[in-house]
């Protein structure tokens, strides 16, 4: 069976998001391909013939059971890195990695995909369909890694860990932002002022301060962003969403930021130093401010 026409509509997916959604329909296809093959479902359902007496095979089972034996049987091998798959429209649609062809485009924005499935995963980016909700606060997400990572906020985990500092965060592209601290690394520049960036995405959004392009819009009062994050805490005044909690306290917050500056209350940490008499203080303002006693004294001497 062959991928379906190609339709347009818009993406806007940060490309760590989207590199998820691709890993996350390798399952879901595999499965799809079983349903291609109903009569093979069938040999393996007649193979598990049930006996009298015996507990019959669930649907689930029986996929499974089949998924394995496909697995087990590949015969379609990457002339290019070797990898084997179990259908030869399998191997078409892998041949795509390695030849760069994404034949699914978006009519909104552009963007090209390889897969099918891809581009019909972000339609609901256009459309507001949000079918993922959170069974803790209720928030609603229109793709399921996106419900994955906003988990962890609940549960605290933090899976990436800097090999660095030991520092650890809740996504990969946190991750990522994070380790140019230690490299100090900013090979992309804006080609209108000059500015140096880590990352193609800082550098991207960055960009469309020049440009004035404000593609992300809210649905409830119709105010226009430049990034999706921005638009996200914009939203959260609409839905009063705090899902950011304090362990010491039980004080509620809309962003991580401002409960990472709430807790050094409890915890007295205070990362800000100064760089003339070692001072140290637990917000930035406070060592700014701080620090204009030392220009005054400059200007005096």
């Amino acid at each position: 069976m062959s991928d379906p026409e190609p339709c347009r509509m818009k993406h806007t997916d940060d490309p760590e998001e989207q590199r998820d959604l691709m890993e996350e329909s390798e399952e879901s296809e595999e499965l799809s391909e079983v349903r291609e093959e109903s009569e093979e479902m069938s040999e393996v359902e007649e193979e598990h013939h049930v006996k009298p007496g015996d507990k019959p095979l669930s649907r689930s089972k029986t996929k499974q059971t089949f998924l394995k034996k496909r697995r087990a049987k590949k015969s379609f091998t990457c002339t290019q890195c070797g990898k084997s798959l179990t259908t030869k429209h399998s191997l078409e649609r892998h041949m795509r990695i390695h030849t760069g062809e994404k034949p699914f485009t978006c009519d909104q924005c552009g963007k090209l995909f390889g897969r099918s499935t891809h581009l019909e995963s972000h339609m609901r980016i256009h459309t507001g369909d949000k079918p993922y909700v959170c069974n803790q606060c209720g928030n609603s997400f229109g793709q399921s890694a996106h419900l994955k990572s906003h988990m962890r906020i609940h549960t605290g985990e933090k899976p990436f860990t800097c090999d660095q500092c030991g520092k650890t965060f809740l996504q990969a592209s946190n991750l990522k932002a994070h380790l140019t601290v230690h490299t100090k690394e900013k090979p992309y520049s804006c080609s209108v002022c000059g500015k140096s960036f880590s990352l193609l995405g800082s550098l991207k959004r960055h960009q469309k301060t020049h440009t004035g392009v404000r593609e992300y819009m809210c649905f409830e009062c119709e105010k226009t962003f430049i990034t999706a994050s921005h638009l996200k805490l914009h939203q959260m005044i609409h839905t009063g969403e705090k899902p950011y909690k304090c362990s010491h306290c039980d004080k509620r917050f809309s962003q991580s930021a401002d409960l990472k500056t709430h807790e050094r209350i409890h915890t007295g940490e205070k990362p800000y130093k100064c760089s003339h008499c070692d001072k140290r203080f637990s917000y930035s303002s406070s060592l700014k401010t701080h620090e204009k006693i030392h220009s005054r004294e400059a200007a005096h001497v």
